[in-house]
């Protein structure tokens, strides 16, 4: 191990050390990947765009549980953002890049992933808490959720900063990782098996909530308990699916990381699929929406009345009140409710001035 460090080397230097190369000039199957990847990218952020507009507009989706959902969305977002960055910044421009735009190049896709995952761990926690007392929405205050928000992009933030201020190969070159040059294999190791460890209690927690309402509904016969349960199963189902896809799209680029900083340089075959792995990843960010979409018809009519108001607006005609409120369906129609389910909803109504969540009038 080398005791020299080399901070004022450039980021080719690091580069050649491991042996990855950059190309001196476009060529047609880079330009491809570019072009569709900024599509894609384009088309997450509008996507989560459209998410997060439909839940702060329809006050049905005022509850914790949407709010957290909101907050996937702008990690989402983000990633988008740092994709297109990464498109953009990428090939014979990382010659030009320096030292401290390379690392925020990178931060800026450690932070989206680590939020994205500190995200839904507070949801799998979330959902933990409230379907253990048979409750569709939780009781935390709308403070302690902006802190919970805040929390988890303070976390992200703090791990994408790691590897630029402390945790990198710059004193250490045969730490140095083949797939990210200027990062510490053993810091990548650290990553991966934090994420995939968060990814296995996640799982663990979701099969606890569902052995848990198969378990209750085996013992109640009354038709209110039977729909409330239907009901919270269908909003877990479709929680699940956006971790399922989360964890299948993620977990390719994790292990490709692992198999990086155990396997030997010239043995890891981690520079041959890095691509594809990150090309998974970023559609896993445009996934959600279209989950969203086809599991839940309150977002489905949220998106139409949002399209139908920019096509008015687009059109020139005299703008009119998004109709999102006073065409929502009834409080026993959102999410599959049914009409005989009262006390679903009467359990949920709480006092506003104490920070409560409150379910808004029809």
């Amino acid at each position: 191990m080398s005791t020299s460090c080399y901070h004022n080397e450039t980021v080719v230097f690091f580069y050649q050390h491991v042996g990855k190369k950059i190309r001196d000039e476009w060529n047609l199957r880079d330009a491809v990947v570019i072009g569709l990847g900024l599509t894609v990218a384009l088309l997450v952020v509008l996507a989560n765009l459209m998410v997060m507009v439909a839940i702060f507009t329809n006050r049905r989706f005022h509850f914790p549980i949407y709010y957290l959902l909101g907050n996937m969305a702008a990690a989402d977002l983000f990633a988008g953002l740092s994709y297109a960055n990464l498109m953009l910044n990428t090939g014979p421009r990382t010659k030009d890049l320096t030292m401290k735009l390379w690392y925020i190049r990178g931060a800026l896709i450690d932070v989206s992933l680590t939020a994205s995952v500190a995200n839904l761990l507070a949801v799998a926690v979330e959902r933990h808490q409230t379907i253990t007392t048979m409750q569709l929405h939780s009781n935390m205050t709308k403070r302690r959720v902006v802190l919970l928000i805040i929390s988890i992009w303070v976390a992200g933030i703090i791990m994408g900063l790691v590897p630029s201020q402390f945790w990198n190969c710059e004193c250490d070159l045969e730490d140095c990782s083949s797939v990210a040059p200027l990062y510490s294999r053993r810091f990548l190791i650290f990553w991966a098996v934090l994420n995939l460890l968060s990814f296995f209690i996640m799982l663990l927690i979701y099969a606890r909530i569902f052995f848990y309402v198969k378990r209750q509904s085996r013992h109640t016969s009354s038709h209110t308990s039977e729909a409330h349960n239907q009901t919270i199963i269908n909003l877990m189902k479709t929680i699940s699916m956006v971790l399922g896809a989360f964890v299948i799209c993620w977990t390719p680029g994790l292990i490709i990381l692992l198999m990086d900083g155990v396997l030997e340089k010239d043995k890891s075959p981690a520079n041959r699929y890095e691509k594809y792995c990150l090309a998974i990843a970023e559609c896993n960010s445009l996934v959600n929406p279209i989950i969203y979409t086809l599991r839940d018809a309150e977002m489905r009519r949220t998106f139409k009345s949002i399209l139908c108001c920019l096509c008015r607006k687009g059109v020139g005609q005299q703008r009119e009140p998004l109709p999102i409120e006073m065409d929502s369906p009834t409080k026993e129609q959102t999410l599959g409710y049914n009409s005989e389910d009262k006390t679903l909803w009467e359990s949920q109504d709480t006092n506003s001035k104490d920070g409560k969540w409150t379910v808004p009038a029809v």
